[in-house]
């Protein structure tokens, strides 16, 4: 384990870039995610492979941007619970400040 990954778990188990909330998925969503993720990967891993073979330029601007559609879907699908669940919770329970939140999430995401 790295320095930089015990300073990570120092944190509160928690890495420097999240909010130190908590959010518990079922199993069902929770390996959708993973799975979405790991195809990822390997479409990445994919990339590099092309590299490493010198594959023509255009190929591997294809495959980045099948993985640029992969990573937005991935946040899509991770948006839509979140404002399903985490955001409509919240205003329920008379936390207003959850919109705040989004709309800043959202700020960044448009970027």
């Amino acid at each position: 384990m790295s320095d930089n990954d015990n300073n990570m778990e120092d944190m509160n188990g928690s890495c420097p870039h999240c909010s130190g909330k908590h959010k518990d998925r079922d199993e069902k969503q929770k390996k959708d995610l993973m799975n979405r993720l790991k195809r990822i990967e390997g479409q990445v891993r994919g990339v590099e492979g092309m590299l490493e073979k010198d594959a023509y330029c255009t190929d591997i601007l294809m495959q980045v941007s099948a993985i640029t559609s992969a990573l937005n879907s991935f946040n899509k699908v991770l948006l839509a619970d979140h404002m399903r669940t985490c955001v409509a919770d919240n205003i329920r329970e008379g936390n207003d400040e959850i919109i705040d939140e989004l709309v800043v999430t959202l700020q960044k995401l448009m970027r």
